[in-house]
């Protein structure tokens, strides 16, 4: 790529758009300058540049989520970069797998509401806005949250052993909060159980089973 056909703004910027190699998904938009782009190139990991703290920030230098650079493609008008890397965790700084989560419109956005309803809670957590029922349990502490979880996983088990379908779906999206609740209480991310969930192919079922019976 000739890198003086690039067309920076005025404050000597670029966007550039993060897209997971393996998955295609879109990770991030940050914006690199010219210096940020440069170490991006020598070292092979995303390098951008934060309008925020007007400095540069080499991506994964403190929390150990890098992203390996596979390509960098510019567009059309030479005015925007798509930047293809394998990430080693996390792209946002709030723990999910990409920044972009939080659903505004379209069948697919569905998708992602567990991810921003668990956006929400850290909000809350954070703000502790007065009246809310998640603003009390995060108040009251793990051992409330954890009463709850027992609380609604009881009630699920009452709905189901009943054959109630409509009243199981109820008592299992109040337990999907609450259990949200705790993650967020103990700084588990989804993607952490996301990870947990894709690892569960390679477990020796029959290992496991005799170790639970036995």
């Amino acid at each position: 790529m000739d890198l003086e056909k690039l067309k920076f703004d005025e404050k000597g910027l670029i966007p550039a758009i993060v897209v997971d190699d393996d998955t295609g998904k879109v990770l991030t938009l940050a914006y690199m300058s010219r210096e940020s782009l440069q170490i991006s190139i020598e070292k092979g990991l995303t390098c951008f540049f934060s309008r925020s703290r007007q400095a540069l920030w080499l991506k994964g230098e403190t929390s150990g989520n890098y992203q390996h650079i596979v390509s960098i493609t510019a567009d059309c008008d030479y005015d925007a970069l798509e930047v293809r890397v394998k990430k080693d965790g996390p792209a946002c700084h709030l723990g999910t797998d990409s920044c972009f989560h939080n659903p505004i419109l379209g069948e697919k956005a569905e998708k992602f509401q567990l991810e921003g309803l668990y956006q929400l809670l850290l909000s809350r957590k954070k703000e502790l806005p007065e009246g809310s029922y998640t603003t009390y349990l995060f108040q009251k502490g793990l051992d409330k949250i954890l009463k709850k979880v027992g609380e609604e996983s009881t009630e699920v088990i009452i709905g189901a052993k009943s054959k109630d379908k409509a009243e199981t779906i109820y008592e299992i999206a109040d337990l999907t909060y609450h259990v949200l609740v705790l993650m967020v209480e103990m700084g588990i991310s989804v993607e952490e159980i996301r990870k947990e969930l894709a690892g569960r192919h390679i477990i020796d079922h029959k290992v496991k089973q005799e170790k639970m019976t036995g």
